[in-house]
């Protein structure tokens, strides 16, 4: 008696991969599930990934960024042959799972990757919190330290608490205008 698979219907499954094969593996997937016609047991392979807000060159540029590295989703109903297919994919090394079992991931955490990598408005890459110092960096008050007072992640900006002639006054600045000291 051949030991089948457990069945646990169509879920999304975690692969690891190689890191910085995510794409590759991705596409490879997608080329097999074409060519080994699993169209009806593999349904959808995904790199999760969002958009980020960094600093290059003194340049506000969006990138793309892998949220787990080194990982790919498949969507699919796990078979012998389904399964045969996406572990023998090359670059892939292993998956989540106990011992030779796939664990599907729970819908809702499918469903708020989904949201987080369908946000059109990228979010600022920011390091600092309430209540840390911060030097400025540019602008009319370029070489004060001050306190950070609030931030505003939406639109990019920090409040800053800084001491002019001894008197403690919140600036409005660009996340781009500070460095944490």
């Amino acid at each position: 008696m051949a030991k089948q698979t457990q069945h646990h219907g169509r879920a999304w499954y975690v692969l690891h991969t190689y890191s910085g094969y995510e794409d590759n593996v991705c596409r490879n997937l997608k080329q097999r599930i074409e060519s080994m016609d699993m169209q009806d047991l593999i349904f959808d392979v995904m790199v999760p990934t969002e958009k980020r807000i960094k600093i290059k060159g003194g340049k506000r540029v969006v990138v793309e960024e892998r949220i787990y590295p080194g990982y790919v989703l498949v969507d699919m109903i796990v078979t012998d042959a389904s399964w045969y297919v996406v572990r023998n994919t090359p670059n892939v090394t292993g998956f989540i799972g106990l011992g030779t079992t796939p664990t599907p991931i729970d819908p809702a955490e499918i469903q708020i990757l989904k949201k987080r990598m369908g946000v059109a408005e990228p979010k600022f890459k920011i390091d600092v919190r309430a209540g840390d110092s911060v030097k400025i960096t540019e602008g009319p008050f370029k070489d004060f330290d001050g306190k950070i007072q609030e931030i505003d992640e939406e639109k990019g900006k920090v409040k800053v608490l800084v001491s002019i002639f001894g008197r403690e006054t919140p600036v409005e600045l660009d996340f781009l205008q500070i460095k944490k000291i």
